[in-house]
């Protein structure tokens, strides 16, 4: 059964599936329900019909319509009723986040729409007869990992293709790589909330001349005929080396790649067998995987405080500011391993918030600084993390308690419960979760290290060693460091006595994500009922100026445009026309003159 919103792909595959005589196509469906309702008639009818063995599906079938039934909830639902039904993906979206949450659902493969045809052929066999293929995405597609019933990786010797097909491939891979990268940037700006309307209408422009060029690029390089992937062969497929498939995040931190679980050859037949690693997104830690890959690729990129609001981490050095950042996100990935075997239950994770988030505080902070590090103060040897220790309720009452969804995120990647954001529960795996989730959880990881950095500006902030170790070199001076200390102190009563407030009573957080060339803000709804009604003084104050602003506002601008209105009225109908007749009876006198002394001279020569 093929299931593609895309009829004329569907109609090219089946076409082409004709030639063989084991592989028959005997149901479509370009959306989730029209699939369902054919397999659920089929099942009916399953005495005078052929079983339906595969079901290749498009994983990013409905996107285009979110109310449509999304490829992954089919995958669900399918793995679910028919769990004898394989299910292949054969799909362009290529998110690993997706594709684990897929595979943990219960599909047994996966490949690109741009795999050769005698390639998907193969695949097609093998997951039909109870293995599994999955071919890793971004990367080449001559690195495959294609596990077995055996759970094997095999890398059948075959026949390079034809040189020109070889070279519309790579022009056709090249391309919508470039496409997709540049859409992906484009899609992501567009989530700014900050947007103007003009950039906004700009950025969707460009979305849409994206989505046409990769259209295009598809259409006029397609994948190989029918007789073309009959003439050439799939080029040899090797294994990936060992340690390919470990996680971008365990690379960042642990240079020195894992080895993979077994390595040996079959006998007699001379293909090498690998048996994948199960440490990545095929374990029941996907998500949080995936998640915590995302997060540290965008760590790699430019983390410039590019907001109007200053931070802690603002007076660090770059690669210091990277290192503490890393950091936090390897403490809380052990941090959430201690709670899963702790056995905790999610009723229990917002009654432990405040340990859990101090207990990554203490520790970041002795790892980053180094349990015995000392400084020489006059004649004392000081203990650096001892002291900075101290200021635990400091940073707990100006930093932790206001970090917004940190029991959310805990009970999402601890128990896969959906996250709730703006009102809307989003599905564990989904791309709008994790969207979300790394959202909550670059905010996380900056405000904690925020709360590592504040204690250090309290304590020791122009202590010589101090600001030669972490400081960035145009912060060095004594002045500089008590301007920006400053600016911090500004920014906690600003936000205390103004923002906290105006946040309150218009129903939203602010979180700081690492977005494009650095730290960015955006705002994101939440209920704060509770709260504003817990609200009095000069904070309740701001909130009835707020409200009487609002009520006002309007009124006054209507008064003012009203007025301005026949302000402009009298200007240009009044007193402009008087002037324009006044000017005009002028320049007509001196016509008039003109011509007058014009005559008389005629008179005179005469």
């Amino acid at each position: 059964m093929l299931v593609d919103d895309n009829r004329a792909f569907r109609t090219g595959l089946r076409i082409w599936l004709e030639q063989f005589s084991d592989l028959e196509v005997i149901a479509e469906a370009g959306n989730g329900a029209t699939a369902l309702q054919a397999l659920a008639a089929h099942d009916i009818d399953s005495a005078s019909s052929i079983a339906i063995d595969l079901v290749i599906l498009d994983l990013g079938l409905g996107s285009a319509d979110p109310e449509q039934i999304q490829g992954l909830d089919l995958c669900r639902q399918i793995c679910s009723q028919y769990p004898a039904i394989a299910i292949l993906l054969l799909s362009s979206m290529a998110e690993p986040v997706m594709l684990a949450a897929a595979r943990r659902a219960g599909a047994k493969g996966y490949c690109p729409k741009q795999t050769d045809a005698t390639e998907l052929a193969a695949i097609i066999r093998q997951v039909a007869g109870g293995g599994s293929r999955w071919i890793q995405p971004a990367t080449d597609p001559s690195a495959v990992v294609a596990t077995s019933t055996s759970g094997a990786v095999r890398s059948p010797a075959l026949k390079l293709p034809a040189p020109f097909t070889v070279l519309r491939r790579n022009l056709r891979r090249s391309g919508l790589q470039q496409i997709e990268a540049a859409l992906s940037d484009v899609t992501n700006q567009l989530q700014n909330l900050d947007l103007s309307l003009l950039d906004r209408a700009i950025l969707a422009g460009r979305q849409r001349e994206l989505r046409t060029s990769r259209w295009l690029v598809r259409q006029l390089l397609a994948t190989p005929t029918l007789q073309e992937s009959l003439d050439a062969a799939t080029p040899q497929l090797e294994a990936p080396p060992p340690g390919e498939q470990q996680s971008r995040y365990r690379e960042s931190r642990n240079p020195q790649p894992e080895q993979t679980d077994a390595t040996q050859l079959l006998g007699g037949t001379g293909l090498a067998v690998i048996t994948p690693s199960e440490s990545g997104l095929a374990t029941a830690r996907n998500l949080q995987v995936a998640l915590f890959d995302a997060i540290a690729a965008k760590l790699q990129s430019s983390l410039q405080n590019q907001t109007s609001v200053p931070l802690e981490i603002d007076i660090l050095r770059e690669e210091k500011k990277r290192e503490l950042l890393y950091l936090v996100l390897r403490k809380l990935e052990e941090l959430l391993d201690e709670l899963r075997f702790s056995q905790v239950q999610p009723g229990q994770l917002e009654e432990k918030r405040s340990p859990i988030l101090q207990d990554l505080w203490q520790t970041v902070v002795t790892d980053y600084f180094g349990k015995y590090y000392t400084i020489l103060l006059g004649n004392a040897e000081i203990e650096v993390v001892s002291v900075l220790l101290q200021d635990l309720e400091t940073v707990q009452n100006a930093i932790f308690n206001k970090i917004p969804f940190v029991s959310d995120l805990l009970s999402h990647l601890l128990f896969q419960t959906p996250l709730i954001i703006e009102g809307n529960p989003y599905v564990p795996g989904s791309l709008e979760a994790m969207r979300r989730g790394e959202a909550i959880l670059e905010n996380l990881l900056i405000q904690v290290a925020n709360a590592v950095v504040q204690p250090l500006l309290n304590r020791f902030a122009n202590v010589e060693t101090i600001k030669q170790n972490f400081y960035e070199y145009r912060l060095l001076s004594v002045r500089e460091v008590e301007r920006f200390r400053n600016n911090l102190s500004w920014k906690y009563r600003l936000e205390k006595y103004i923002g906290e407030p105006r946040a309150i009573f218009e129903s939203q957080y602010s979180l700081f994500i690492l977005y494009g060339r650095g730290i960015q803000k955006i705002a994101v709804y939440a209920p704060r009922t509770q709260e504003l009604e817990q609200l009095s003084g000069l904070p309740f104050t701001i909130t009835l100026a707020l409200e009487t602003r609002d009520a006002i506002a309007p009124r006054f601008r209507s008064a003012i445009s009203f007025v301005g209105s026949g302000l402009i009225y009298v200007l240009t109908e009044v007193i402009g026309r008087g002037i324009g007749l006044i000017g005009r009876g002028i320049l007509k006198g001196v016509g008039n003159a003109w011509q007058d002394g014009k005559h008389n001279r005629n008179e005179r020569q005469k």
